[in-house]
């Protein structure tokens, strides 16, 4: 019997866009004839257009932290001198690293657990802690975005709710007070602690799941599976609103701030450099650790995205347009946040100087010979309040008044640093209470945080559904029911965020599930990338798809000054947590104020598990496949070339045949490589 292959004709990597090959089953067209079909590959999904891919990328990096962790740095950090390292560490590390994630992932068109597969079976873990931090990032965020909505609703209310204290009736006196613990800390924090997340006094107190919290979290997660169960075909479009209203909302926001009484204070605190800073190694750590993560590094969202792209798309100057836009959007909304914050001081520092006046009334009348010639106003309380400490007044003012008088300082107000929820939901609330029209401006900043919030949730979660989606095992699982799979199971965890020791949990999440992690996993992509797959060979995939061969500069960064910059952040980090036992701020409600707590162990071990899932797979997988515990053809069904339904009966009909001819596939290296290995000593089916 002859045996004829008729074999299809050359396929270029222009004409398969992505540059993957499947093979299909063997077909028997006629007695003595075999046919192997080499068809294209499924095109893989692509953006509706390049804004929806680069409103996708702002909508990732431009995130809650541009909003109430940049402006935390810059008052903790030396004020305006903090922008210096800021824009040191975005040249050295931001910008390199960004054009390194989106190259790779255009080039082999694959999320990030196809990608470091393809490049090595050794390195695959890259791919697994990638996916496994973005999973962990994406259930504490959420529950951010959940704690928006609850203000969000609230806002709608008039007055607002944070604004006075409830009261309480003591029924053996028969009298109505304010609440004591919100007497003893304020309004704000109040609401926040106790009627929004009821916080536990420690860690190990849960104190139930608090079902409002619960509701609202659902609903979160709810509009997450809406907005992303198609991948980018549903979210690409949703990031017309995530990514453009929060600049509405800022150029809303800038215009009423500035015009507010107090808000040059703000700015001159904010502009005024602090130049001794700048000698604090912390300092150039929290720049590099906030240029890390406001760009959205490491969590493999930034591969998925570029993997559906066109091959000729310019990722170069996509990388260096987000990295200036994450700067302007960070800088911009701290002018917006410190003015509104020397809007707030002042007014605190108006009403404590109305406090002092009244309290030295009351006892003006002991010492008439010097208050009539002391009149104590707003305007002149800073030069005529030292007047009062003559040394024979000072004596009667320690034992009368010690305890009623307070200190007044605009300064000292703008000094107290808050970041995080303290900014968000008590520092920054207490100044939208002293607007007028408070209910407008505070549903137009919880609607902000809700859309920069749910930006980078999408594209968190869109890394994790691209990668398991990726493989084999779930390859034709219908989407919307694996994102639907996927959200149900990251509600059910996250219901530990909705008891009263929430926070706490979220404040552990956020400080070893989503960093350290994330910045391991960007060490070992810049060495994989340029010592692994090459540097040279990289740089050769960057010029063919954008025309321009990367200069000096991203040679540089890319071999040797990022990799040393992210192993020195990583030391420096470890030495700080070695240094700087972990602890939490647990609310006290006797005491109304937060007081830092260690964890107890079980806490600790928590901790250490969270810390460790995010970097373990790296070293796990390369020993595994080192050792051949696994093998090397990779769950990913798009990681190389797939066989089609091919069944164990077609493998006879194939072996002894002479070797496969080389398919021209020229611009796609990793596909020819593959292709040579095929040869008569191995059947289809092993090689594949």
């Amino acid at each position: 019997m002859e045996a004829k292959r008729h074999l299809p004709r050359p396929v270029n990597l222009e004409e398969a866009d992505d540059g993957v090959v499947e093979f299909s089953p063997l077909n028997q067209e006629e007695e003595g004839t075999v046919t192997i079909e080499v068809p294209v590959a499924e095109e893989r999904a692509a953006w509706g257009s390049k804004m929806q891919f680069m409103l996708s990328c702002i909508s990732l990096s431009v995130g809650l932290g541009n909003v109430w962790r940049f402006p935390y740095l810059v008052q903790q950090d030396g004020g305006g001198a903090f922008l210096i390292p800021y824009l040191i560490m975005m040249v050295l590390e931001g910008a390199p690293l960004f054009l390194l994630e989106l190259g790779i992932g255009q080039r082999l068109r694959q999320g990030s657990l196809g990608v470091w597969n393809l490049i090595s079976p050794w390195w695959g873990g890259l791919g697994v802690a990638s996916t496994i931090v973005s999973y962990l990032v994406g259930l504490y965020y959420n529950v951010i975005i959940a704690w928006c909505f609850y203000y969000l609703f609230n806002s709608f209310k008039s007055p607002l709710p944070f604004a006075t204290c409830p009261n309480e009736t003591i029924e053996s006196l028969n009298l109505t007070l304010p609440v004591e613990e919100c007497e003893l800390s304020s309004e704000t924090a109040y609401f926040w602690y106790r009627q929004t997340i009821d916080a536990s006094p420690t860690i190990s107190e849960t104190g139930g799941v608090k079902w409002w919290m619960a509701l609202c979290l659902t609903l979160s997660w709810v509009l997450v599976w809406l907005c992303i169960m198609k991948g980018i075909q549903s979210s690409g479009k949703v990031v017309y609103f995530t990514a453009i209203f929060p600049y509405c909302i800022l150029v809303i926001f800038f215009g009423r701030a500035i015009t507010l009484k107090g808000a040059g204070e703000g700015l001159k605190h904010m502009f005024t450099p602090d130049m001794s800073k700048l000698l604090n190694p912390t300092v150039w750590m929290d720049a590099a650790c906030q240029v890390f993560y406001s760009l959205g590094l490491a969590f493999g969202s930034l591969i998925a995205f570029a993997s559906y792209n066109p091959m000729k798309n310019n990722c170069k100057r996509d990388a260096i347009f987000m990295c200036l836009i994450t700067v302007f959007t960070a800088t911009f909304a701290t002018v917006d946040i410190f003015a509104v914050l020397g809007f707030k001081a002042v007014a605190n520092y108006e009403k404590c100087v109305h406090h002092n006046i009244e309290k030295l009334q009351a006892i003006s009348h002991n010492w008439t010979k010097y208050s009539e010639n002391i009149s104590i106003t707003v305007d002149n309380y800073d030069k005529v309040w030292p007047k009062i400490f003559l040394p024979r007044l000072k004596e009667y003012y320690i034992n009368e008044t010690h305890k009623h008088i307070k200190n007044c300082s605009v300064a000292d107000e703008l000094n107290q640093a808050a970041e995080g929820t303290g900014l968000a939901f008590i520092v920054f609330t207490q100044a939208i209470v002293e607007l007028p029209g408070s209910n407008f401006w505070s549903v137009c900043f919880f609607m902000m945080l809700l859309a920069l919030g749910l930006g980078s949730q999408f594209g968190t979660m869109e890394g994790v559904i691209t990668n398991i989606f990726d493989m084999k095992v779930f390859s034709r699982v219908r989407k919307e029911i694996l994102t639907g799979s996927v959200c149900l199971s990251s509600l059910l965890i996250g219901m530990i965020f909705c008891t009263g020791a929430g926070e706490y949990w979220v404040g552990m999440f956020d400080t070893f599930a989503g960093s350290m992690g994330l910045i391991i996993i960007a060490f070992f992509e810049t060495i994989v990338i340029c010592y692994v797959y090459g540097h040279k060979k990289f740089t050769d995939d960057i010029e063919r798809m954008i025309g321009e061969r990367p200069g000096i500069y991203w040679q540089a960064t890319w071999r040797f000054i990022s990799p040393l910059t992210i192993f020195s952040i990583v030391v420096a980090s470890v030495y700080y947590r070695i240094s700087h036992p972990p602890d939490y701020p647990a609310w006290k409600m006797e005491e109304g104020v937060a007081v830092k707590e260690a964890y107890p162990g079980w806490a600790m071990f928590v901790c250490l598990v969270l810390l460790m899932a995010g970097f373990l797979p790296i070293p796990i997988i390369y020993f595994m496949r080192r050792c051949q515990c696994i093998r090397f053809d990779t769950d990913i069904h798009q990681a190389s070339i797939k066989r089609v339904e091919t069944t164990i009966s077609t493998q006879g009909m194939i072996k002894g045949e002479e070797p496969m001819p080389r398919i021209d596939t020229s611009d796609s290296e990793w596909t020819r490589l593959f292709i040579d290995r095929v040869d008569s000593s191995t059947s289809l089916e092993d090689n594949l």
